[in-house]
């Protein structure tokens, strides 16, 4: 996908996540979910400051800094989804809805108007990955990470999630294309389900066959693989 069609999946995945989380009871935003340490409430609070951090070139700044501070001796990431959920101890799911819904399409917005050779500018992102142009972040990242939370409160609450494949699929294309970049091997990958698709690659190489949402749960470290389901990939 290019950059215009990132960021119309990234407003989509705002408004499904939005439409799941209206529909939640108490009971439910303190459903444990499969992120350790994480119930609904907290993984909520997480998407309203992501979403913040995205919206604001200040509050990204401000983000990064304080979360260093929080925690200085893990990742920057880390820090800052740990600073996240702690400034929204003690929101109620309200205000945490109405936080998200004002934030959501204020961030798809900044990151629809970042300027082109912005969205180039090199980052480092560390082994294996190397270094990215800051679009890799902004378009894909951010929108995985969304999509694959939404997919998290759905199993934490017990919902069937919402998969389509002009959204869901795209999305679990590109990570399949990013994980036989990473892992470099031939392959043949059948993936089942609305999100699902065929790839192969080479002959000879490990058959796979897997639910899509699975797939991604394995990539992502939330379950565990082996062979080429060991690599992993960012959300």
């Amino acid at each position: 996908m290019d950059h215009a069609a990132w960021m119309r999946a990234a407003a989509e995945e705002y408004r499904r996540l939005l439409h799941l989380l209206d529909d939640l009871d108490d009971h439910q935003w303190t459903r444990p979910t499969d992120c350790t340490g994480w119930d609904v409430r907290a993984m909520v609070a997480h998407l309203a400051g992501a979403a913040q951090w995205a919206a604001s070139v200040r509050e990204s700044v401000r983000q990064n800094r304080h979360g260093r501070r929080l925690l200085p001796d893990a990742d920057t990431v880390d820090g800052m989804n740990e600073l996240q959920v702690a400034e929204r101890a003690d929101h109620t799911p309200a205000q945490l809805l109405a936080e998200l819904r004002d934030a959501a399409p204020r961030a798809v917005r900044a990151r629809s108007r970042m300027p082109r050779p912005v969205r180039a500018l090199p980052v480092p992102f560390g082994p294996p990955l190397g270094t990215k142009p800051l679009a890799y972040l902004y378009d894909r990242i951010l929108t995985r990470d969304a999509w694959l939370h939404r997919i998290d409160i759905c199993r934490a609450v017990g919902h069937t999630p919402e998969l389509t494949a002009d959204q869901d699929a795209r999305i679990v294309a590109d990570v399949v294309a990013e994980w036989a970049t990473l892992h470099g091997q031939p392959f043949e990958l059948v993936l089942t389900g609305p999100a699902g698709g065929v790839w192969h690659r080479g002959e000879g190489g490990e058959r796979i066959e897997k639910d899509a949402v699975e797939f991604c749960r394995i990539l992502s470290g939330r379950a565990s693989g082996t062979g080429l389901l060991a690599t992993r990939v960012d959300f």
